[in-house]
Parts: structure tokens; C-alpha cells; sequence
């Protein structure tokens, strides 16, 4: 039962989060944008030395990891996240350095307890929109 509904927040966290990332633009169309006040991150999870060989993803310890995520979405730092059909997934989030985006990976409960680890990098998106209506 439990396993259940930690599927049923995950897949509601990605939803939320996509959807949110998604119609960012929306939101802000018609009124100028801001520079951002910090950078983007993406954290690309992965099956660490304590994740259960021979378990689904649904069957591993990462309760905490997913309060962990909220917390970030709750905060406003996260924009995306969600998991890969096989094992691991990737979330995007906001640090205003380096350092803080290291930290945030770091105290992550998942990667604490070796469940899971994690390849960090700055992530430079681009607006394509505002590419696109250059190039017209």
C-alpha cells in the first residue's frame, strides 16, 4: 500500500513540476522578464552502492528522497523532476551557486544513504522563443 502511494506522489511531483516548467512562459507573456537570480542545475540520479540489486525503483527505500523533492518544489528551487522507466531520473532545480546546488545534492536523503548517487551540472538553457523571433 505504501509503495503505492510513494508511486502515486512521485508521479504527481514529475506532473506538477513538468507542468510547472512548462507553462512558465505563459505566465509571464505580456510582462517583461527578469534576469534570473540564480542558475539552473540538473542532478542525474543513479543506482548507488546500497540500492537493493534485482528491485524496481518502486520497491527501493526513497520515501525521504521524494519528501526531500517536495521540499525543493515547496521552496520554489525546483522546476523539474522525475524518475527513468528502467532505474535512476533527474531533477532541474534552482542554486545561486555552484556550492549551494552541491549542498542541495548532498543532503539529499537518497544519496546520504547511498541509495542513489548523482552527477551534478549547470545547466545554461536556452529561450528558444526568443531565439526563434530573432531569426524571423
Amino acid at each position: 500500500m505504501h509503495k503505492i502511494m510513494e508511486r502515486r506522489v512521485l508521479f504527481r511531483l514529475s506532473l506538477a513540476g513538468a507542468a510547472a516548467f512548462l507553462l512558465r512562459p505563459f505566465a509571464a507573456h505580456g510582462a517583461e522578464k527578469a534576469a534570473p537570480a540564480s542558475n539552473l542545475y540538473l542532478a542525474i540520479y543513479r543506482p548507488g552502492p546500497a540500492w537493493i540489486e534485482g528491485q524496481p525503483t518502486a520497491s527501493q527505500p526513497l520515501r525521504e528522497h521524494g519528501r526531500y523533492i517536495l521540499q525543493l518544489h515547496l521552496q520554489g528551487k525546483l522546476r523539474l523532476a522525475g524518475g527513468f522507466p528502467d532505474d535512476g531520473g533527474a531533477a532541474v532545480f534552482e542554486a545561486e551557486s555552484d556550492a549551494i546546488a552541491q549542498s542541495i545534492v548532498a543532503a539529499d536523503p537518497a544519496v546520504v544513504a547511498g541509495v542513489m548517487e548523482c552527477t551534478l551540472r549547470r545547466w545554461n538553457v536556452q529561450d528558444w522563443d526568443a531565439i526563434a523571433r530573432r531569426v524571423k
